[in-house]
Protein backbone atom coordinates (compact mmCIF):
# COMPACT_ATOMS: atom_id res chain seq x y z
CA UNK A 1 0.00 0.00 0.00
CA UNK A 2 1.63 3.77 -0.93
CA UNK A 3 2.28 5.56 2.08
CA UNK A 4 2.40 9.50 2.50
CA UNK A 5 4.74 10.29 4.90
CA UNK A 6 3.50 13.33 7.10
CA UNK A 7 5.05 16.17 9.79
CA UNK A 8 5.96 13.79 12.46
CA UNK A 9 3.77 14.50 15.58
CA UNK A 10 6.76 14.90 18.01
CA UNK A 11 7.76 17.91 15.88
CA UNK A 12 4.10 19.24 16.38
CA UNK A 13 3.76 17.96 19.96
CA UNK A 14 0.58 16.07 20.39
CA UNK A 15 -3.64 15.38 17.88
CA UNK A 16 -5.49 15.69 22.34
CA UNK A 17 -6.92 15.30 25.19
CA UNK A 18 -4.59 18.17 26.41
CA UNK A 19 -7.75 20.27 24.27
CA UNK A 20 -9.17 18.35 25.25
CA UNK A 21 -9.16 19.45 21.88
CA UNK A 22 -7.35 22.38 20.51
CA UNK A 23 -8.96 25.03 18.91
CA UNK A 24 -12.10 23.33 20.17
CA UNK A 25 -14.80 26.62 20.67
CA UNK A 26 -18.13 25.60 19.98
CA UNK A 27 -20.65 26.59 17.16
CA UNK A 28 -23.15 24.05 17.65
CA UNK A 29 -25.26 26.89 19.24
CA UNK A 30 -25.40 28.39 15.92
CA UNK A 31 -27.12 25.87 14.15
CA UNK A 32 -30.46 23.85 15.24
CA UNK A 33 -29.14 21.34 16.00
CA UNK A 34 -28.32 19.99 19.91
CA UNK A 35 -26.78 16.75 21.49
CA UNK A 36 -28.68 14.29 22.19
CA UNK A 37 -30.38 14.28 25.74
CA UNK A 38 -29.06 11.66 28.26
CA UNK A 39 -32.36 9.45 28.12
CA UNK A 40 -31.59 9.44 24.14
CA UNK A 41 -27.74 8.46 24.72
CA UNK A 42 -28.74 5.63 27.65
CA UNK A 43 -31.58 4.17 25.07
CA UNK A 44 -28.54 4.25 22.00
CA UNK A 45 -26.07 2.87 24.16
CA UNK A 46 -29.02 -0.28 24.59
CA UNK A 47 -29.71 -0.08 21.01
CA UNK A 48 -26.11 -1.29 20.81
CA UNK A 49 -25.75 -3.51 23.39
CA UNK A 50 -23.01 -1.28 25.26
CA UNK A 51 -22.41 -1.90 28.69
CA UNK A 52 -20.58 -1.22 31.61
CA UNK A 53 -18.20 -4.24 30.55
CA UNK A 54 -17.11 -1.99 27.57
CA UNK A 55 -16.63 0.79 29.82
CA UNK A 56 -14.19 -1.21 31.52
CA UNK A 57 -12.52 -2.37 28.46
CA UNK A 58 -11.83 0.86 27.14
CA UNK A 59 -10.33 1.82 29.97
CA UNK A 60 -8.54 -0.96 29.93
CA UNK A 61 -7.13 -0.28 26.76
CA UNK A 62 -5.63 3.33 27.43
CA UNK A 63 -3.22 2.08 29.01
CA UNK A 64 -1.84 -0.40 25.91
CA UNK A 65 -2.98 1.96 23.16
CA UNK A 66 -1.36 5.35 24.77
CA UNK A 67 2.56 3.86 24.60
CA UNK A 68 1.29 2.84 20.64
CA UNK A 69 -1.15 5.96 19.84
CA UNK A 70 1.28 7.39 17.21
CA UNK A 71 2.38 4.27 15.46
CA UNK A 72 -1.42 3.82 15.31
CA UNK A 73 -2.51 7.15 13.62
CA UNK A 74 0.38 6.61 11.55
CA UNK A 75 -1.51 3.70 10.01
CA UNK A 76 -4.22 5.31 10.20
CA UNK A 77 -3.08 8.29 8.42
CA UNK A 78 -1.04 6.09 5.61
CA UNK A 79 -4.70 4.73 4.63
CA UNK A 80 -5.92 7.78 4.39
CA UNK A 81 -2.80 9.16 2.42
CA UNK A 82 -3.50 6.49 0.26
CA UNK A 83 -6.74 7.09 -0.94
CA UNK A 84 -6.78 10.24 -2.76
CA UNK A 85 -10.79 10.37 -2.43
CA UNK A 86 -10.29 10.66 1.58
CA UNK A 87 -6.93 12.74 0.83
CA UNK A 88 -9.51 15.35 -1.10
CA UNK A 89 -10.71 16.27 2.56
CA UNK A 90 -7.62 18.04 3.95
CA UNK A 91 -6.05 19.18 0.00
CA UNK A 92 -6.64 22.35 -1.80
CA UNK A 93 -9.71 22.27 -3.85
CA UNK A 94 -7.96 23.76 -6.73
CA UNK A 95 -4.58 22.81 -6.10
CA UNK A 96 -5.63 19.19 -5.08
CA UNK A 97 -2.19 19.42 -2.97
CA UNK A 98 -2.60 18.28 1.01
CA UNK A 99 -2.39 20.53 3.27
CA UNK A 100 0.08 19.75 5.86
CA UNK A 101 -0.39 21.97 8.92
CA UNK A 102 -4.20 21.26 8.43
CA UNK A 103 -3.39 17.79 8.35
CA UNK A 104 -1.10 17.70 11.64
CA UNK A 105 -3.61 19.50 13.53
CA UNK A 106 -6.64 17.08 12.93
CA UNK A 107 -4.11 14.45 14.01
CA UNK A 108 -3.66 15.69 17.24
CA UNK A 109 -7.56 15.81 17.77
CA UNK A 110 -7.46 12.78 16.06
CA UNK A 111 -5.12 11.50 19.26
CA UNK A 112 -6.98 13.20 21.56
CA UNK A 113 -10.04 11.57 20.50
CA UNK A 114 -8.67 7.63 21.02
CA UNK A 115 -7.12 8.89 24.38
CA UNK A 116 -10.56 10.00 25.32
CA UNK A 117 -12.88 7.46 24.08
CA UNK A 118 -10.84 5.06 25.98
CA UNK A 119 -10.80 7.04 29.26
CA UNK A 120 -14.87 5.87 28.56
CA UNK A 121 -16.07 9.24 30.24
CA UNK A 122 -19.20 9.27 28.64
CA UNK A 123 -20.46 12.65 30.54
CA UNK A 124 -22.59 15.56 28.99
CA UNK A 125 -18.90 17.44 27.90
CA UNK A 126 -18.66 14.31 26.07
CA UNK A 127 -21.88 14.05 24.39
CA UNK A 128 -22.37 17.72 23.66
CA UNK A 129 -18.30 17.37 21.93
CA UNK A 130 -19.56 15.01 19.60
CA UNK A 131 -22.15 16.86 17.83
CA UNK A 132 -18.97 19.54 17.39
CA UNK A 133 -16.84 16.82 15.79
CA UNK A 134 -19.41 15.96 13.64
CA UNK A 135 -20.23 19.61 12.51
CA UNK A 136 -16.54 20.14 11.84
CA UNK A 137 -17.32 17.10 9.40
CA UNK A 138 -20.50 18.52 7.71
CA UNK A 139 -20.09 21.87 5.57
CA UNK A 140 -21.49 23.39 8.32
CA UNK A 141 -18.41 23.89 10.23
CA UNK A 142 -16.12 22.39 7.98
CA UNK A 143 -12.59 24.31 8.23
CA UNK A 144 -13.55 26.84 10.34
CA UNK A 145 -11.78 25.42 13.29
CA UNK A 146 -8.25 25.93 11.74
CA UNK A 147 -9.29 28.38 9.04
CA UNK A 148 -8.20 26.52 5.81
CA UNK A 149 -9.23 26.17 2.35
CA UNK A 150 -10.09 22.84 1.61
CA UNK A 151 -12.88 20.58 0.58
CA UNK A 152 -16.10 22.04 2.14
CA UNK A 153 -17.87 18.43 3.24
CA UNK A 154 -17.11 15.25 4.31
CA UNK A 155 -19.56 12.54 2.36
CA UNK A 156 -21.69 10.62 5.15
CA UNK A 157 -20.83 7.76 3.42
CA UNK A 158 -17.02 7.80 3.79
CA UNK A 159 -17.85 8.63 7.77
CA UNK A 160 -19.62 5.18 8.11
CA UNK A 161 -16.89 3.31 5.85
CA UNK A 162 -14.33 4.06 8.03
CA UNK A 163 -15.42 2.73 11.08
CA UNK A 164 -13.99 -0.77 9.49
CA UNK A 165 -10.44 0.41 8.72
CA UNK A 166 -10.33 2.10 12.00
CA UNK A 167 -11.62 -0.65 14.44
CA UNK A 168 -9.65 -3.33 12.20
CA UNK A 169 -6.41 -2.09 12.45
CA UNK A 170 -7.10 -1.39 16.04
CA UNK A 171 -6.50 -5.07 16.93
CA UNK A 172 -2.90 -5.91 16.85
CA UNK A 173 -1.96 -2.78 19.04
CA UNK A 174 -4.57 -4.32 21.42
CA UNK A 175 -2.79 -7.36 21.41
CA UNK A 176 0.81 -5.31 22.58
CA UNK A 177 -0.71 -4.97 26.66
CA UNK A 178 0.07 -8.11 27.86
CA UNK A 179 -3.67 -9.02 28.49
CA UNK A 180 -5.32 -12.22 28.45
CA UNK A 181 -6.82 -13.44 25.02
CA UNK A 182 -10.01 -12.74 26.50
CA UNK A 183 -8.78 -9.31 27.80
CA UNK A 184 -7.88 -8.67 24.20
CA UNK A 185 -11.03 -9.51 22.48
CA UNK A 186 -13.01 -7.48 24.98
CA UNK A 187 -11.19 -4.60 24.15
CA UNK A 188 -11.85 -5.10 20.73
CA UNK A 189 -15.27 -5.69 20.97
CA UNK A 190 -15.43 -2.53 23.11
CA UNK A 191 -13.79 -0.58 20.56
CA UNK A 192 -15.72 -1.68 17.62
CA UNK A 193 -19.16 -0.84 19.55
CA UNK A 194 -17.79 3.10 20.70
CA UNK A 195 -15.91 3.74 17.51
CA UNK A 196 -19.88 2.89 15.90
CA UNK A 197 -21.35 4.94 18.82
CA UNK A 198 -19.23 7.78 18.18
CA UNK A 199 -20.23 7.74 14.37
CA UNK A 200 -23.94 7.36 14.97
CA UNK A 201 -22.86 10.93 17.01
CA UNK A 202 -21.12 12.56 14.21
CA UNK A 203 -23.74 12.14 11.60
CA UNK A 204 -26.17 13.67 13.25
CA UNK A 205 -25.43 17.24 11.46
CA UNK A 206 -26.18 14.64 8.02
CA UNK A 207 -30.00 13.89 9.26
CA UNK A 208 -33.18 15.88 9.25
CA UNK A 209 -33.65 16.30 13.05
CA UNK A 210 -37.22 14.82 12.96
CA UNK A 211 -35.66 11.76 11.38
CA UNK A 212 -32.30 11.46 13.29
Amino acid sequence: MTRIIFLPLNALAAIVLALTFTGCASHATQHEFQAMSDDEFADLKKSLLFTADDERYLRMSRDVLEPNVEELLDVWYGFVGSHPHLLASFSHPTSKQPDMDYLAKVRLRFRAWVLATADAEFDRDWLDHQLEIGLRHHRLEKNKTDGVVAAEHIPLRHLIALHYPITTTLKPFLARGGKTEAEVSGMYEAWRKAVLLTTILWSQPYVAPKDY
